[in-house]
């Protein structure tokens, strides 16, 4: 790949365009991660439909293909480092942007199983890889001024991304809602066969309309420059100048150019750099616990969970899924804001603010569910007493409603009963609402609680390791009851105090961690193990907003909302402790002053 230049006049003013266009394209990166991750959402109902019909998939393999995306993720993003010290930051770039447009031919014409596993497994792989290069890029090419902007650029346009996988997936919604509409007199056959067809082709037009972002990003990449500090590690010193005349003050690029060369030529040849060397590693756990925090602030099950998060508290569908909306567009809002704070207030301040604000809003929430709560009545041996068999069958009906709630039943207001059961190692929750038509019944069974065995699941099964329940010792155990509670529907104004926090929840994460995690990812790290280190912070990241994501349903459901929003708000607590004690202030720093403020 040839190192292509802009046309710099040598001035003591840093290049605007070139930077703007490195912003822009760079900002594309944050966009397909955002596509990465919210664009299955749409899809996903539409393809349950005409898949698991045409090609006969089973829940477990549609749950492979939603799942794929993390797989993918995670596995790149391990590598990801190594990526981009072999063949530089612009062309891992370029590879993930590959990636990403392969796959969307290749799930868009999918017609079984292995295609769109495939396509989603390389849009996973085309994630981890962004999320690491691109903000490792950024941080080695912009200046001290600009790095701050550069993160939030990519923090506003993933969280744009998700907005636009949201409006997609929404504009299809509408389309076969019309369609379904238009074929209501027509015979049953033949409105089966119409809506067959046009479901089919909504979630295929769904992945179609992520192509050009990719295609762009990728013949933008060709203008770009490589990361002088990588060149300079590979001996490329006019290259390396070149790419610093693109993005800083002509007086600056040789006092840049000898500062990045200096802890090259001070190492000795053939002398390797140890991630886990002593003087590595106080950075490298520091950066590790700003990602780790970030996610155990629980933005992404809030953001996720959402319309649940808000009918539980007492919002009715339509109220919750706009308040829903609401949140997302927010956050892009405040993200456009941040980029106009980061480098102006320093990445310190804005963390303790968003840490701060963070943990007041959770709080708040979390005392609105207690005393929603603490309102509600243990049922759990009247459901246990009604358990037939292996499972349990209880119509809904007003008098069941009304025995179950007893004296708790305020006046005819609706009633909420939360219940978790398992069968061996396997569990499940459910909310059911008294004002809800399609909640006449509870349902349980063996069947849809207890899921096949996984690949994953055998194969630590076959190590003598067990993290996940077995199917086999499931398949005789007997249902248990773990918690069932009834209470009232908390009442609308109570779920709009919650919206509020929730709102006032995004606001501060934009604002802080949401776009400081990225600098904090790679500016802490030195230059020498930043890429690698990089990789292995965001892994740890991924996993800790996995986990929290598993554990949400099951914990609400025995524990209640208070409890979830409690433990979200100690961990942003000791966020705060962190950022307000031990993380170093980057503004205006290079990477270089930063490394060794370290030493």
């Amino acid at each position: 790949m040839t190192d292509t230049t802009f046309a710099v006049p040598a001035t003591d003013i840093a290049p605007r365009w070139p930077v703007r266009y490195l912003l822009f394209i760079a900002g594309l990166g944050g966009l397909l991660y955002g596509i990465d991750i919210g664009i299955i959402a749409g899809a996903l109902p539409y393809l349950e439909a005409t898949a698991s019909h045409a090609w006969q998939l089973s829940s477990q393999q549609m749950g492979f293909v939603v799942a794929a995306v993390l797989l993918g993720s995670v596995l790149s993003s391990l590598f990801a480092g190594m990526i981009a010290d072999l063949i530089g930051r612009r062309g891992a770039m370029l590879l993930a942007g590959v990636l990403f447009t392969a796959s969307i031919p290749i799930m868009a014409l999918a017609s079984g199983y292995t295609p769109l596993l495939l396509g989603r497994l390389l849009q996973g792989i085309s994630g981890g890889l962004i999320g690491v290069v691109v903000p490792l890029y950024l941080a080695e090419v912009l200046g001290p001024e600009r790095r701050g902007r550069g993160a939030a650029m990519f923090q506003l346009l993933l969280t744009v991304g998700l907005v636009l996988a949201a409006l997609i997936g929404l504009y299809q919604a509408h389309s076969v809602d019309a369609a379904t509409e238009s074929v209501r007199n027509l015979p049953l056959v033949q409105q089966a066969q119409h809506l067959f067809a046009v479901k089919d082709q909504a979630w295929r037009t769904i992945f179609w309309t992520c192509l050009l972002p990719g295609v762009v990003f990728c013949i933008g990449l060709f203008w770009l420059n490589e990361s002088p500090r990588w060149l300079v590690r590979r001996g490329r010193i006019d290259a390396a100048r070149r790419g610093l005349q693109a993005t800083l003050p002509a007086s600056q690029v040789e006092a840049t150019l000898a500062q990045i060369q200096n802890p090259v030529t001070a190492k000795a040849d053939g002398e390797r750099d140890r991630l886990f060397s002593r003087r590595y590693m106080v950075p490298f756990v520091l950066a590790c616990l700003v990602l780790a925090f970030t996610q155990a602030t629980g933005i992404n099950s809030i953001l996720a969970y959402a319309v649940n998060i808000l009918n539980q508290a007492g919002l009715p569908g339509a109220a919750a899924n706009g308040a829903d909306v609401a949140i997302k567009l927010l956050n892009v809002i405040m993200t456009l804001v941040a980029l106009f704070l980061v480098d102006r207030k320093g990445r310190k301040f804005l963390l303790m603010i968003g840490s701060g604000g963070i943990c007041l809003a959770l709080l708040a929430a979390a005392m609105l569910f207690f005393k929603a709560e603490q309102g509600r009545a243990d049922v759990q041996p009247a459901l246990q007493h009604a358990v037939q068999g292996d499972g349990l069958q209880l119509q809904l009906d007003p008098a069941q409603w009304h025995q179950l709630a007893g004296t708790r039943n305020r006046d005819g207001q609706p009633s909420q009963l939360t219940v978790s059961w398992s069968y061996g190692g396997f569990s499940d929750v459910r909310s059911l609402r008294s004002d809800n038509p399609s909640d006449q019944q509870l349902l349980i069974e063996r069947a849809t609680t207890v899921r096949g065995d996984s690949v994953i699941g055998h194969f630590f099964r076959g190590l003598h390791l067990n993290p996940f329940p077995d199917p086999s010792t499931a398949a005789n155990a007997p249902l248990r009851i773990e918690q069932a509670w009834i209470g009232p529907v908390p009442p609308a104004s109570h779920g709009w105090a919650v919206a509020t926090c929730i709102l006032v929840f995004v606001a501060f994460f934009a604002v802080g961690p949401g776009v400081c995690v990225w600098l904090a990812l790679s500016e802490l790290m030195p230059n020498r193990i930043r890429s690698n280190g990089m990789s292995i912070a965001l892994l740890i990241n991924q996993f800790v907003s996995t986990t929290i994501a598993a554990v949400f349903l099951p914990t609400v459901g025995h524990y209640g909302y208070a409890s979830m929003f409690l433990f979200w708000a100690t961990c942003t607590f000791a966020f705060f402790l962190i950022a307000a004690f031990w993380l170093p202030e980057t503004k205006g720093k290079t990477l270089e002053q930063i490394e060794a403020h370290f030493r």
